[in-house]
């Protein structure tokens, strides 16, 4: 695997550190001062300069000097370093740099060298993150209220494993609810069904899509008419068991379609079995952190049948929550907030940091969940384990600016699988990452397979269709990329590489923020500015990628075409879409 990290904006990151290094040895600055928020990127206006950084604004006031001096110290020594042109302070004690051309070409031999890899990072350091995603409940198949997280969940575990961490990618299997029990009530119509009796409609209450009419048939097969006229008790827990296994193999197969294959299906069921709740509670009645207590009374007007019942209450209260909150209800059984508690207890025995996606009608749970996690993660004064929590937005669909009629093989939803058949698995992921994933998102089957610039899955396709197509060209007529003349591309060129070469540096801050849309906006902009330059040669026929009397740049136009196709691929990859070459 070629070694990434001397990439331009972290190996400027190491100069900014030596320079700095250097004026503590000099007594210059006092030792030890924190330089975390110490930042090197590209300026926002980029007429100031190819980087800039920040680091005497953030360092002069714990060292008691002025942002604006301690910039001048530094810049005399960045300037050492041959790649810099020149370094200006700007504002209050910014510092602008500007590189030599030889820099960035050098880093276009990186992106030619580095290939799939480049961008990839040791930034993790190896450390186990869980990312629990999708989690339906197991009653039916994945529909599109499930994609947008799961796209989100799957496109964040490979971003985190490109920046050098370990990832469980992980799916919680609610099958201890009521929910299930509806299930396994819907699958004994459908088995009755099997059996040639009449059902009637499908009793309001019960799931009434026609998924389930497999599941009766393979019920009938197994048990024939046993459990025709038996009581609700002799069949609810075997028809359970199998309907919730037959819907795992279906969200399964649906999940597919998508590319996307979790690492660990945990079962609640099997949690509760194992007694985990039960050592969450005692955990934490050990620590003072669940007590007997009664619930307040709801807000507003008090409900006629409200009666104060004593529950085991947890002390969310000492973590930010409003109230605190029950773990069990009054007849003794879990709460969801009980087993889910519970639940996150298990995954942080053998995770360093956990990232939870949920639907944004979950957002109501997140406080007293955060706050348990960090009760279970960090007793006795240890630091607690990083968890986070990613809301997403629903996805309205859409045809031609229509709601979609729903599915009837579902009963009352879309399936992803009829969404993913139609317009593909590509198309699907990289839309539901075209926003940020707590904003609103209209899905129009029209708009995403539209051939046109304002569809951002085309866009950027297209941009790596040609570059293909270039690069095919230029072989058909005798000409092969080449970085043996990169010196000849000009400014136009290198605004391309400076562009392409902030990609080590959003994989970072995307890991970071857990947020991998960034990587999608970026392609966005790599396409757009890949475009533009490419539209040059429509009128000018000296800025074509091939021109026939000039080999030389003919081949490193080719070569630059390449890394950036290399760049856009890499970039496809995390978010788990395949980089078109033709379209």
């Amino acid at each position: 695997m070629t070694d990434t990290s001397t990439n331009l904006h972290a190996a400027f990151a190491k100069v900014i550190d030596t320079g700095l290094d250097t004026l503590v040895a000099s007594g210059t600055l006092p030792a030890r001062l924190p330089r975390a928020a110490i930042t090197c990127e590209p300026p926002r206006d980029t007429s100031h300069g190819d980087l800039s950084t920040n680091a005497a604004m953030v360092l002069a006031k714990p060292a008691g000097t002025n942002p604006r001096a301690l910039a001048a110290l530094l810049i005399a020594e960045l300037q050492k370093d041959t790649r810099v042109v020149s370094a200006e302070i700007a504002g209050p004690g910014f510092i602008n740099l500007r590189l030599t051309d030889a820099a960035w070409l050098g880093e276009l031999a990186l992106i030619g060298s580095a290939g799939a890899d480049y961008g990839r990072s040791t930034m993790g350091g190896g450390k186990i993150v869980n990312v629990e995603y999708v989690s339906a409940n197991p009653t039916g198949p994945m529909h599109m209220g499930h994609c947008r997280g799961a796209v989100v969940g799957d496109a964040l575990a490979q971003l985190l494993e490109f920046a050098g961490h370990k990832v469980i990618k992980e799916y919680y299997v609610n099958d201890a609810g009521a929910q299930v029990d509806v299930l396994a009530r819907s699958a004994h119509v459908r088995y009755r069904e099997a059996l040639g009796i009449d059902v009637g409609a499908i009793p309001e209450g019960l799931y009434p899509g026609d998924y389930l009419v497999p599941v009766g048939q393979a019920l009938a097969s197994e048990f024939g008419d046993k459990f025709v006229d038996a009581p609700e008790a002799d069949w609810l827990i075997p028809f359970r068991t199998r309907a919730v296994a037959a819907m795992l193999v279906m969200i399964r197969n649906d999940l597919a379609l998508l590319g996307i294959h979790h690492d660990l299906f945990s079962s609640e069921a099997e949690l509760q079995a194992a007694g985990k709740p039960e050592a969450a509670e005692k955990w934490l009645r050990a620590h003072d952190l669940v007590y007997d207590g009664q619930l307040e009374a709801p807000k507003g007007k008090t409900l006629d049948d409200w009666e104060s019942v004593e529950l085991p209450l947890f002390r969310s209260t000492k973590f930010g929550d409003d109230q605190d909150r029950p773990i069990k209800k009054s007849d003794g059984s879990w709460t969801y907030f009980g087993a889910d508690l519970a639940y996150h207890f298990q995954k942080a025995e053998t995770a360093d940091a956990l990232v939870d996606i949920w639907g944004a009608d979950h957002a109501g749970t997140v406080k007293r969940i955060k706050a348990a996690v960090a009760a279970l993660t960090g007793a006795e004064g240890a630091p607690p384990k990083p968890f986070e929590i990613k809301l997403v937005q629903m996805v309205q669909l859409l045809r031609d600016g229509e709601p979609v009629k729903m599915s009837k093989r579902s009963g009352n939803f879309v399936t992803l699988a009829e969404v993913v058949e139609e317009v593909g698995k590509d198309v699907v992921r990289f839309s539901m990452l075209t926003r940020k994933p707590d904003a609103q998102m209209d899905f129009d089957f029209a708009k995403v397979v539209e051939a046109s610039k304002d569809n951002p899955v085309f866009y950027v396709q297209y941009a790596h269709a040609r570059i293909c197509r270039n690069i095919a060209k230029g072989r058909d007529e005798g000409f092969a990329p080449s970085a043996e003349n990169l010196a000849l591309l000009g400014a136009e060129e290198l605004e391309l590489v400076r562009l392409a070469a902030q990609f080590p540096r959003i994989v970072e801050s995307a890991a970071v923020a857990r947020e991998p849309h960034r990587i999608a906006f970026f392609l966005n902009d790599l396409a757009a500015g890949f475009h533009s330059f490419y539209n040059l040669g429509n009128d000018r026929a000296e800025k074509r990628f091939i021109v026939a009397h000039d080999s030389a740049l003919t081949a490193a136009r080719l070569f630059l075409a390449a890394q950036i196709g290399q760049v856009v691929k890499n970039g496809l990859a995390l978010l788990g879409v395949e980089a078109a070459e033709e379209l």
